[in-house]
């Protein structure tokens, strides 16, 4: 597909391998990038950057099916193994499937597992969707995995802190126990930041190669009561 092909020829896994040897970039303070070019999504190597946001217009369509399945509370959980080239897309939730809007939102996910697998020269990624009524992961943290992508579909966004507002040395263990807000790990309680629906959230995690310390600090939201459920889905490497 040509924007995945693009994101490889941008800025590829081969083409920067020697710039994870050079060590001036470990004290540089991380950053974030938000941007609404897909194919800015290949910023996610360069060294100081530990997510990449993409922002997206809703089509109407999808938008319509989003609701209408969490609205319908259609229920889908699954977590595999996919091969883009291989796997029937049809497959991922066909109790949805006479829903309105359901292709196009089909074909999105198909573009987003491409996409991801190109990017980072792999055959197969770790798919997950869920539709949720709680927050999966509600303390702030960061994932033990290369690189992540998510994408709330519909509901609340996955929320995140930019570096200047927190404290690692309080996540997990360092709380000693308390929760988030009385941690001392929030610096700044306003910067908190929210990933909107539908858009791209491609973040690195612990395992990314001299990224350790440096992963994206995030956490589930809390559903509420005008978005009770949501819509996620999320893209690992393997």
């Amino acid at each position: 597909m040509p924007v995945a092909h693009f994101l490889r020829q941008t800025l590829s896994p081969a083409g920067q391998a020697a710039q994870h040897l050079a060590p001036p970039w470990l004290h540089s303070p991380m950053k974030s990038l938000v941007s609404r070019d897909f194919a800015d999504l290949a910023d996610i190597y360069r060294h100081n950057v530990n997510l990449c946001l993409i922002e997206r217009t809703f089509p109407v369509d999808m938008e319509h099916f989003v609701y209408t399945a969490l609205a319908r509370k259609v229920g889908v959980e699954i977590s595999l193994r996919i091969d883009p080239l291989q796997f029937d897309f049809g497959e991922i939730w066909p109790q949805a499937s006479a829903l309105p809007g359901y292709q196009t939102w089909l074909d999105d996910v198909e573009m987003l597992v491409g996409a991801f697998c190109d990017l980072f020269e792999l055959r197969e990624a770790g798919f997950r969707l869920y539709t949720l009524d709680k927050a999966m992961c509600p303390r702030f943290h960061v994932d033990r995995v290369p690189a992540r992508l998510i994408c709330s579909y519909g509901g609340i966004g996955t929320e995140w802190l930019p570096e200047y507002a927190l404290d690692r040395g309080k996540l997990g263990m360092g709380a000693c126990g308390k929760p988030d807000d009385c941690s001392g790990l929030i610096l700044d309680p306003t910067a908190i930041r929210q990933m909107p629906a539908y858009a791209v959230g491609l973040m690195k995690g612990e395992h990314w190669e001299g990224n350790e310390g440096r992963g994206l600090v995030h956490r589930s939201p809390a559903p509420t009561a005008v978005q009770p459920r949501r819509l996620l889905l999320t893209l690992d490497m393997l």
